[in-house]
């Protein structure tokens, strides 16, 4: 098999951490660089131990510069930075000849517009933005082939368009009456010191945050209104649950007249059943975080009710690997061709 140069720029977060830990398995990477400003000159299986006496942990990180990363021959680059950081790195990386997986916010948008309303200032590289293609693979694979750069889909985002997308896409639902409800494991904060995460604050408490309007509001509603080939408005609220990782996630929408519970079925047999990382629990089956965490699974479940005439979907994932790292390395095996599940059999 051959072995495609790869770095990772910003490996010491938890997304980082996934991404060292599934590209040092995956028979298809030489792990050429990992960047850490906070651990450079430090071995990784020295900063993560979970690493020791695994081939190619000692390497070393170094800090994060273009340059550098470029000179390490690397040919491709993942993105674990933070919005705003990651366009910085991704301009200069792509015109080094390296193909970009982003896992940031900053290549997932398509309008400039949006991007700065929701992220607060103006996107700093709008051509390379408009170039990047959205890195779900079970929805624009082609696309994904041929990319210089993808923008990974966020956590949230991915436990909520891969179950509605479909059903959209063939219009079985309403696209004006959708309400969706998550709650995220703390990694989903990243790995920092904050009081408002610590184990105390945490632990036994589950609350919603960043009402009325979350980020990632803005990706799904893009991606939800390309599919439904109108403009698509969700109620959206997070919460905060007390685990390290894991996405739970219940969407209720108003069925279009006509549609019925066998419809919904096969609509979603029909665009996932090719999916390795899809699993369609069936109806009134709910999915379960505990069967997703550490693994690159989403697993969706469906129920119809009948007196509301509205549809219950009911998703699952691990936010750090299929809502992260997971999802960039899916998005990266389509690009270079590989079999998309390598090194991805996580269970």
């Amino acid at each position: 098999m051959k072995k495609v140069k790869t770095a990772v720029v910003g490996a010491s977060g938890y997304t980082g951490q996934e991404l060292l830990r599934i590209l040092l398995r995956h028979r298809g990477v030489e792990l050429v660089c990992a960047t850490s400003r906070q651990y450079a000159g430090q071995e990784l299986c020295d900063v993560f131990p979970r690493f020791r006496h695994v081939p190619g942990a000692d390497l070393k990180f170094t800090d994060s510069d273009v340059a550098a990363i470029a000179a390490t021959g690397a040919e491709a680059a993942f993105l674990a930075l933070p919005h705003g950081v990651a366009a910085a790195y991704a301009r200069g990386l792509v015109e080094a000849g390296l193909r970009v997986i982003d896992l940031s916010a900053d290549f997932r948008l398509n309008d400039p517009a949006v991007y700065e309303e929701f992220y607060g200032k103006a996107h700093p590289d709008v051509e390379l933005m408009q170039e990047a293609v959205y890195g779900m693979p079970e929805r624009h694979r082609e696309a994904i082939e041929k990319a210089r750069i993808v923008g990974s889909p966020g956590c949230y985002p991915t436990s909520i368009i891969l179950p509605l997308a479909p059903l959209l896409r063939e219009g079985l639902l309403l696209p004006d009456d959708i309400v969706v409800n998550s709650g995220s494991g703390v990694s989903g904060a990243g790995r920092k010191a904050d009081i408002a995460y610590n184990f105390c604050e945490c632990n036994e408490n589950m609350h919603a945050y960043s009402l009325p309007r979350h980020r990632h509001l803005s990706e799904i509603e893009q991606e939800l209104s390309l599919e439904a080939g109108a403009k698509v408005v969700i109620t959206f609220t997070p919460h905060l649950m007390p685990v390290n990782t894991g996405i739970l996630t219940t969407t209720v929408a108003k069925l279009a007249p006509g549609a019925t519970a066998e419809a919904v079925g096969a609509c979603l047999h029909r665009a996932y059943d090719g999916a390795p990382f899809v699993r369609l629990m069936g109806e009134n089956k709910p999915a379960e975080t505990k069967y997703v965490t550490r693994t690159n699974f989403v697993d969706i479940g469906w129920s119809v009710d009948a007196r509301t005439h509205r549809l219950v979907l009911m998703s699952a994932e691990d936010n750090v690997i299929k809502g992260a790292g997971g999802q960039g390395v899916h998005a990266f095996n389509v690009m270079f061709g590989f079999d998309e599940t390598e090194g991805l059999w996580l269970i």
